[in-house]
């Protein structure tokens, strides 16, 4: 096939591999030399905190993407040009100097990157280049899923059916960027340097590096075959938290540095053999490319700056806790200093390593809303700086599943008790004493409400709650009543339309 342009620039975002990856393929099939970059953006950069772990895995990540381009492309000359800037200048201008006829990117589905891209394609017009997008990070994206009535779907259950009823290997084949990697441009000379250290982009070093999260191409495979070893038992395994059931990917899936296909595909091949655990693990990633397309075709859950808007607009008639009681709430939820161990735990985790697991998302975030009675919105944006894997669309589904406002068939009743589900899913507090030692004295059976242990058990334990540990700031049972009135705006339609 000839190929049509010249020279084309691959721009990496949140695809941070060389292998099976959709723009950097097409930009190889239609070009005869590629040039790679990526761009460590200030206008996403310039917020975050000084010591941001994202930005460490990322710089990590694209350490080991600039070793396997070159080793691809068979010439230490090539490799990716690293800059650091503002995509929107930046960009154009290396297209320009490198006089490339086209630009090419992987898909992003969040507002504000939307807007970036738009913006770019206009840029890069007017140099008389153009920007072609491809499908990189779901299976299946926008709206290539539809109802029988052509409208796009609001619930996950008929959305996974869709889904598992429509994928083949067409969806799942990886693209074989190797056959082509003869296109991948040298680098000019004043671009052979080595991707810049955090000091070079005004970062410090976080914990990382104590951390199990192995970073890059090499840190993704290596988990996907550890996970490949348990992912029969993942049915069993995944909702406790001192238990290794999950994948670990989703930090991955997050920067690209594993492949969604790939995944997907062999996640699907074990279903399809009568696996249960790969088909509850395949049915996570369907729910990913579910929020995905929520975040694409419903755009007011989510604004550019990742604020978030509740899918069903009745919730925004809900009066949340604000003012100094709220604040107060809102601190000692984010500090695990509610007096429920599970959520306290849960927290602490959140806080010193960036991970948080997946049922305890669910039991923080139910807890928040609906015990505390504060706005889903705060703890939204809570983790959205803490998660070492935030994802906008991922997160707002999150959030609104738990705080009923969001794309669920389960009505607003659904309320977690935190000691129910600390007994079910910690039931010998194993997850609860890695964070919170100072409970270890107590009997398992008060362990998860130590405010109902015997003062002989405290006193064993050399446990005083109040100073040692604190009393729960809420009685979940009279919360529970309170949600209940709280949330009986929404059967009010009409009222909730009127409230401003």
């Amino acid at each position: 096939m000839e190929k049509p342009y010249a020279a084309g620039l691959m721009w990496f975002r949140r695809d941070l591999r060389a292998h099976d990856n959709a723009a950097l393929y097409h930009a190889l099939r239609h070009c005869k030399l590629v040039h790679c970059v990526f761009v460590f953006d200030t206008g996403v950069l310039d917020p975050l905190p000084r010591q941001d772990r994202r930005v460490e895995f990322i710089r990590e990540s694209l350490v080991q993407l600039d070793e396997a381009l070159r080793e691809l492309a068979g010439d230490p000359a090539a490799g990716l040009i690293v800059l650091h800037g503002g995509a929107l200048a930046e960009i154009p201008r290396l297209a320009k100097r490198l006089g490339v006829q086209s630009v090419f990117a992987n898909r992003d589905y969040e507002p504000a990157a939307i807007a970036r891209d738009a913006q770019m394609r206009g840029a890069l017009a007017d140099l008389g280049i153009a920007l072609h997008d491809s499908k990189d990070q779901a299976v299946f994206d926008r709206e290539e899923l539809l109802t029988q009535a052509g409208r796009h779907y609001a619930v996950f259950t008929p959305y996974k059916n869709a889904w598992l009823a429509k994928v083949d290997a067409f969806y799942l084949k990886p693209y074989p960027v190797q056959r082509h990697a003869a296109g991948l441009a040298p680098r000019p000379p004043e671009d052979r340097r080595p991707v810049p250290g955090l000091a070079a982009i005004g970062f410090e070093p976080s914990n990382l590096a104590q951390l199990p999260v192995p970073p890059g191409l090499r840190g993704g495979a290596q988990l996907v075959e550890d996970f490949a070893e348990r992912i029969d038992r993942y049915h069993l395994t995944r909702d406790f938290p001192a238990t290794k059931g999950p994948s670990y990917l989703s930090v991955h899936l997050r920067f690209g540095t594993v492949s969604v296909r790939e995944l997907a595909g062999r996640a699907h091949a074990l279903a399809s053999a009568g696996q249960p655990g790969a088909a509850t693990w395949l049915s996570e990633l369907i729910w990913r490319d579910f929020y995905f397309q929520v975040l694409a075709n419903f755009p007011h859950v989510a604004d550019e700056q990742g604020n978030g808007h509740s899918f069903r607009r009745e919730y925004d008639a809900i009066h949340w806790e604000r003012g100094a009681k709220g604040k107060q709430l809102f601190e000692a939820w984010c500090e695990g200093r509610t007096g429920y161990p599970l959520v306290d735990a849960a927290m602490l985790q959140l806080n010193q390593t960036g991970y948080m697991h997946n049922r305890l998302r669910m039991v923080t975030a139910s807890f928040l809303c609906k015990d505390l009675g504060v706005d889903w919105r705060w703890g939204e944006r809570y983790f959205a700086r803490q998660l070492n894997d935030y994802d906008l669309s991922a997160n707002n589904g999150g959030w609104q599943w738990a705080s009923s406002s969001g794309c669920d068939a389960q009505p607003y009743f659904r309320i977690f008790n935190p000691v129910s589900q600390s007994r079910k899913f910690d039931p010998e507090g194993r997850f609860i004493l890695r964070y919170l030692p100072q409970l270890a004295g107590l009997p398992v059976d008060v362990l998860h409400a130590p405010w109902t242990a015997r003062p002989v058990d405290l006193e064993s334990a050399g446990l005083v709650l109040g100073r040692d540990y604190p009393m729960p700031i809420v009685d979940h049972d009279e919360a529970r009543e309170q949600t209940l009135r709280r949330y009986a705006v929404v059967r009010k339609p009409e009222q909730a339309r009127a409230t401003p």
